[in-house]
């Protein structure tokens, strides 16, 4: 029997070492597998943001004494939807389905996002009169909409990001889907507008493109208050989704899902800086709010009518998160 202090021979010392180069291939291959996939991400991300660029007319807010960078300043996003697809044909500049308004807190890294009805009865500059405000965008696109919002809060707003419901679809089915509670049975049309076509109950369950957009759209057993904060709710479940660590290696269909159906006036550099509110650790904080209003009718037309009250609060309050 050889001896315990027999040093091992150079057939076993060759053993070993082909071992551990035997493990290092598929180590090495994922890392390869890794820096492609990032690579690959990144060129396709920086040219479909590229593809989307849309100048607002103007370098910056007139609210601000300079540019912004959000890699180090406080900035906010108008977010706005548009109900546009192919198979309607969409002439000029509909008006807008959803405004949403976010300020984002470099610091903090928070999220606070507002969301203004439809249907809200505010002052116009494009056409120099009080009506709907969602009647902007068909009156001057992206830039008459920004001016409205910024004349209402008046804060300035940075940059913005237009898309249609295609876009949201194809995002949701992206990501298989996300997970919210849906308040009560309703049944609402598809993307393609076929009345009826999607049959929801009530409770929390996981949907689809389809399932989540009209729920973002409905109101029928409601009103566009509710449909706001629902609309919220699922954004925040899509951001959720989109930054888990399951939905790594779907960032790819994701961007894919997005371009095409998205115009912003954020480089893709800008965009990036973003990036840094969702990681760290900590979950991203959104605080979610809703303008205060009432409901009139003058001479039939249906209008909401903002609480000035509230909407002062509200100014306040987005103007200290943009520490302005």
């Amino acid at each position: 029997m050889p001896d315990k202090d027999t040093p091992p021979t150079r057939k076993k010392r060759h053993t070993r070492k082909f071992k551990k180069r035997f493990l290092l291939i598929p180590l090495l291959a994922i890392i390869l597998f890794g820096v492609y996939y990032f690579v690959s991400l990144y060129n396709t991300a920086n040219q479909i943001v590229t593809d989307s660029y849309e100048d607002a007319g103007r370098d910056k807010s007139d609210l601000r004494d300079q540019a912004v960078d959000p890699n180090i300043h406080n900035v906010s996003v108008l977010i706005i939807g548009v109900d546009t697809s192919e198979h309607r044909k969409d002439q000029g500049n509909p008006r807008s389905d959803t405004l949403m308004l976010a300020t984002l807190n470099q610091k903090e890294k928070s999220v606070k996002l507002v969301s203004i009805p439809r249907d809200s009865y505010v002052y116009i500059p494009e056409v120099g009169y009080e009506t709907k405000i969602n009647h902007a965008h068909a009156y001057g696109g992206v830039k008459a909409t920004i001016d409205t919002v910024e004349n209402l809060f008046d804060i300035p707003v940075d940059y913005f990001v237009k898309m249609n419901f295609e876009a949201f679809v194809d995002v949701v089915d992206a990501i298989d889907g996300i997970k919210v509670n849906v308040p009560y049975e309703f049944y609402e049309s598809n993307s393609q507008d076929v009345k009826g076509a999607i049959h929801l109950m009530p409770g929390e369950q996981t949907l689809n493109g389809e399932e989540a957009l009209a729920l973002a759209r409905t109101r029928k057993l409601d009103n566009d208050i509710e449909r706001g904060k629902r609309q919220q709710e699922i954004i925040k479940a899509i951001v959720k989704k989109s930054v888990s660590l399951g939905s790594f290696f779907k960032l790819d269909n994701v961007i894919q899902a997005v371009g095409g159906n998205m115009t912003t006036n954020m480089t893709f550099d800008e965009m990036k800086s973003f990036v840094s509110y969702g990681i760290g650790g900590n979950e991203l904080d959104i605080e979610t709010y809703t303008l205060v209003g009432y409901d009139s009718q003058p001479a039939g037309i249906f209008y909401y009518m903002l609480d000035q009250a509230a909407l002062e609060e509200t100014k306040a309050m987005l103007r200290a998160h943009l520490e302005l």
